[in-house]
């Protein structure tokens, strides 16, 4: 059975109040189009933004996207989000994740 990362987030909200995150936008090498999705820079909102990249947040972590503090942590990245989440995000679904973005390409 999958663990929903919503437990381990509870207290994310109260770690958020501290942290002031300025997530830079994501460019390639001409710098006019947007790179690759990346579970390491780029914000989750511009993730979800994209149906794939919303399927694959949902398949990797779910309750991430409907999780009640989401709009406090959804311009953070999820390397950014996972020390707050207790535990809840781990490298392994990081890395599936990244695994599931880089077939997007």
């Amino acid at each position: 059975m999958k663990k929903t990362i919503t437990a381990g987030l509870v207290g994310l909200s109260l770690s958020l109040g501290a942290l002031a995150a300025a997530p830079a936008l994501a460019q390639d090498a001409h710098g006019d189009h947007a790179a690759a999705l990346s579970a390491e820079n780029t914000p989750i909102v511009d993730i979800a933004a994209k149906p794939e990249g919303k399927a694959a947040l949902d398949k990797n972590l779910p309750g991430l996207t409907t999780h009640e503090a989401y709009d406090q942590f959804k311009s953070m990245s999820l390397k950014q989000v996972q020390p707050l989440s207790g535990g809840a995000i781990t490298d392994d679904q990081i890395k599936a994740l990244q695994a599931d973005l880089d077939k997007l390409k």
